[in-house]
């Protein structure tokens, strides 16, 4: 199959990640932190180097600001629900994914006060838009580093800045950007930094991440066995321990570790270059066809590797069917989790046809599937 999915999750996955998953499995996947025998430690150790691989990527200090959940929308949820209180006020935009809107919407119950900026019809965000927003009981700027939808990218050191200035917590999701894009915390005023492992990282689903910041003290939102402080019946206050109860997935994190190597000895620069060409390129050729509207910048430059389209008057659900079963073109079709950023865009009823491009796809994957909707299209005129 020519996979172009990788804003679901990123495949295949580098070689390393399946090599060391294989051999914590096999020699060394005991429980960390519980136990003071050889596998214990060795397990131990291979977290604490993801810790750290992770701080090298992200710029961040002390590798103990890292917690490891489930996934993005699990670090989002630890991020949102435990800083927001009854009373508090929450910004964030229309561009949004549901793993950020639906913890939002939930916090309404008990008294979280929001406000969804929205954007333009291509995504992009007015920033004094979020100053305009700010108000007395204003604690938190919450939004994505990059559409899932549109692949737009957003002003986040400019969002981060007012966010300092006004001392407020700001939370960025970077599912679609972390791997691909330069993200530093401190640069870009990042207090909280939400990542899936299984997407830019090219580790294995399962893994996610949450930087806090220090003296940025959450509510945890679960208790249990943390091998720490064990005499103690309330959970330990040390992090990342106070988030981190029970068995972590050790073989996860450590293919996440070998992920983010991988990321780190090719280069941002490099996986961004290609990604970035890739774009341009199926962009450039999809503006050629008559029957197939193009949502979004529509520029390489202003969004990530991720470019949503539909054939006109016809199903998006319909053309990615075909593409899997005729062409063998794997896509994503729908409102992909996010159907404020499809109302913002106007494709709320439609959805799109998605195509997500990684750094393992090739020029030949793009004129494939190119060459795929240009059959599609002729196919589809001639019917009618």
């Amino acid at each position: 199959m020519i996979y172009l999915d990788n804003a679901a999750t990123s495949f295949p996955k580098p070689e390393n990640v399946y090599r060391v998953m294989d051999d914590c499995m096999r020699n060394y996947c005991a429980n960390p932190g519980r136990a003071g025998h050889k596998m214990a430690l060795d397990a131990g150790r291979g977290i604490h180097k993801t810790r750290e691989l992770i701080c090298k990527l992200f710029n961040i200090d002390n590798p103990m600001q890292i917690v490891f959940t489930s996934n993005a929308t699990d670090s989002l949820n630890l991020a949102i629900k435990g800083s927001l209180k009854p009373g508090d006020h929450v910004i964030t935009t229309s561009m949004e994914h549901n793993s950020m809107i639906r913890p939002i919407k939930e916090l309404e119950k008990i008294g979280v006060r929001n406000t969804i900026v929205m954007c333009d019809q291509q995504g992009k965000l007015d920033v004094n838009k979020i100053r305009k927003a700010i108000r007395r009981n204003t604690k938190m700027i919450a939004m994505t580093h990059a559409s899932n939808v549109t692949g737009t990218i957003m002003p986040i050191e400019e969002v981060g800045k007012i966010a300092k200035e006004r001392r407020l917590i700001f939370l960025v999701d970077a599912a679609q950007s972390a791997g691909v894009y330069k993200i530093d915390v401190e640069q870009m005023g990042i207090d909280l930094l939400a990542v899936p492992g299984h997407k830019g990282l090219m580790g294995p689903q399962g893994t996610g991440i949450l930087y806090i910041a220090e003296g940025l003290k959450l509510r945890q939102l679960k208790e249990g066995g943390t091998g720490s402080k064990s005499e103690l019946l309330t959970q330990p206050d040390i992090i990342p321990d106070r988030y981190e109860s029970g068995t972590p997935n050790t073989p996860g994190i450590i293919g996440l570790g070998a992920g983010i190597e991988f990321v780190l000895n090719e280069g941002i620069e490099k996986i961004q270059k290609h990604e970035k060409e890739l774009t341009a390129y199926m962009l450039e050729e999809l503006k050629k066809i008559d029957e197939i509207k193009i949502y979004g910048p529509q520029n390489e430059e202003e969004q990530a590797s991720v470019i949503s389209i539909n054939i006109i008057g016809e199903d998006s659900s319909e053309i990615s069917y075909i593409l899997d079963k005729e062409f063998d073109i794997g896509v994503r079709s729908g409102l992909h989790c996010a159907p404020l950023a499809h109302q913002t865009g106007g494709t709320l009823e439609p959805g799109t046809v998605r195509f997500s491009l990684g750094y393992f796809n090739t020029k030949e994957d793009v004129e494939k599937a190119i060459q795929a909707l240009k059959k599609i299209c002729k196919e589809m005129v001639s019917d009618k």
